[in-house]
């Protein structure tokens, strides 16, 4: 689903009632764990946390204009989705996130390469989201950002 919002508050207004709650928690969760440096705001029509230009000046490859993304929660038709681009390129933070996630949800993961889907809104592990957030700082993620670019 595509919300036309210009800030988090916005977008939060904008989706459904009964997902409010979950995607509220979810933010307030990340929000508090991610490290110092990552920026608020929306990014591609959701909520995201982006490294600023300020701190990566080089931004997107794909669209330098934009800061370097890293983190985004939306709200899709079926699911919840949290994209952790970090986990997509760091193969020791998905393999420590893939064996977490049994101690925290009876649910079978379900995952893309840098999706997260929640089906069920009342089971999000937020406190395994919140460990997730705080395990790669800015420096982490421009690091491996650049490695990958190089290859």
């Amino acid at each position: 689903m595509n919300y036309k919002a210009n800030s988090v508050e916005e977008y939060m207004e904008l989706i459904p009632e009964d997902r409010r709650p979950a995607m509220k928690k979810l933010w307030e969760t990340i929000g508090e764990r991610i490290p110092d440096g990552f920026d608020p705001c929306i990014n591609y029509s959701m909520p995201s946390y982006v490294v600023p230009h300020s701190l990566y000046e080089p931004g997107y490859h794909c669209d330098p204009k934009l800061p370097l993304p890293f983190l985004s929660i939306a709200s899709q038709k079926n699911f919840i989705a949290l994209y952790h681009m970090g986990i997509y390129a760091n193969p020791d933070l998905l393999v420590w996130f893939t064996d977490e996630y049994p101690k925290h949800s009876k649910r079978k993961l379900d995952m893309g390469k840098s999706c997260i889907r929640f089906k069920k809104v009342d089971q999000i592990p937020f406190e395994l989201i919140g460990d997730l957030v705080s395990r790669m700082t800015v420096e982490d993620w421009v690091g491996i950002y650049e490695d990958q670019l190089k290859r």
